[in-house]
């Protein structure tokens, strides 16, 4: 069961239910693939909105990776999408809003 206040999102491929979370050592694993310098210049890349497939790729093996799955990113590539890339990239985006704050899933601390 994923647990928000850590940052981690739940998705369904096929019939695995995986783990999603951007650990520190897989946001540093996301500024070498995107060969940006900083955390805000990685938050700005996705806040763009425009993600390739590619980029989607990188997202989601280090998101696995940080949630304890042990996949290369060939096999990420692999993983069924049975339902479509949708529930991909809203648990992508949940998961980006979960790490970098912004919109109503971020938790207000005041």
């Amino acid at each position: 069961m994923p647990n928000r206040r850590r940052g981690e999102v739940a998705l369904q491929l096929g019939e695995t239910r995986y783990t999603l979370c951007l650990t520190l050592g897989a946001l540093a694993e996301l500024e070498e693939a995107f060969g940006v310098q900083d955390l805000t210049a990685l938050g700005e890349r996705f806040g763009s909105g425009r993600l390739s497939s590619r980029d989607l790729l990188a997202l989601l093996g280090a998101a696995l990776r940080g949630g304890g799955q042990a996949l290369s990113d060939a096999e990420v590539a692999k993983l069924p999408l049975h339902d479509g890339i949708e529930p991909v990239a809203a648990a992508l985006a949940d998961l980006l809003v979960a790490t970098f704050g912004g919109g109503d899933a971020s938790p207000n601390p005041r």
